[in-house]
């Protein structure tokens, strides 16, 4: 299956590890060719981030493995985008 596009929920704590330990776990992913961390909150103890990962062939049990191996957690896989080419989002209903 070639992934193409993950997004990943990942709570880290606001010590360790640090975004660019996270950063370089995820740099060593087969098929990774870009990457975004973005922080989407802060409280006293953790750190929220969204990490968006693009590439061909993504490793995704690999891409997982690596970033829990930092100390972060990846609490849900919130969009993935599969095949020979991008496909557009659709829009949630609510």
């Amino acid at each position: 299956m070639n992934i193409r596009r993950i997004v990943l929920d990942v709570d880290k704590a606001i010590a360790r590890p640090s975004l660019l330990d996270v950063a370089k776990a995820i740099d060593t992913v087969t098929g990774v060719e870009a990457f975004d961390i973005t922080v989407t909150e802060i409280d006293l103890e953790t750190v929220g981030t969204i990490i968006t990962v693009e590439g061909v062939d993504i490793d995704y049990e690999s891409l997982i493995q690596r970033i829990e191996s930092t100390g972060a957690m990846v609490h849900s896989l919130d969009e993935l985008v599969v095949g020979s080419r991008d496909v557009a989002g659709a829009e949630r209903r609510r």
